[in-house]
């Protein structure tokens, strides 16, 4: 969190979502079940829909202010 970037924290979310799907798949083999990857395919859905949204906010705030700082993002307030 010191990293004042929203592009490096956005990686760091899809990295966490990646680590949660290496544990699932391997509980389900070690488990012989198949729920650990449904639940794996489940999230990456879920991170594909979240990668598109958060790019395209990312995107938005910085064609408006030229700035990626997230400190200064006030943009989207009403």
């Amino acid at each position: 969190m010191i990293r004042k970037n929203p592009l490096i924290m956005f990686m760091c979310v899809e990295l966490m979502l990646n680590s949660v799907n290496f544990l699932l798949i391997g509980y389900s083999d070690f488990l012989s079940s198949m729920d650990g990857q449904i639940f794996a395919l489940m999230i990456m859905a879920v991170a594909a829909a979240e990668v598109v949204v958060g790019l395209a906010i990312i995107l938005t705030i910085f064609r408006t202010r030229h700035d990626l700082n997230v400190d200064h993002i006030n943009v989207l307030k009403g």
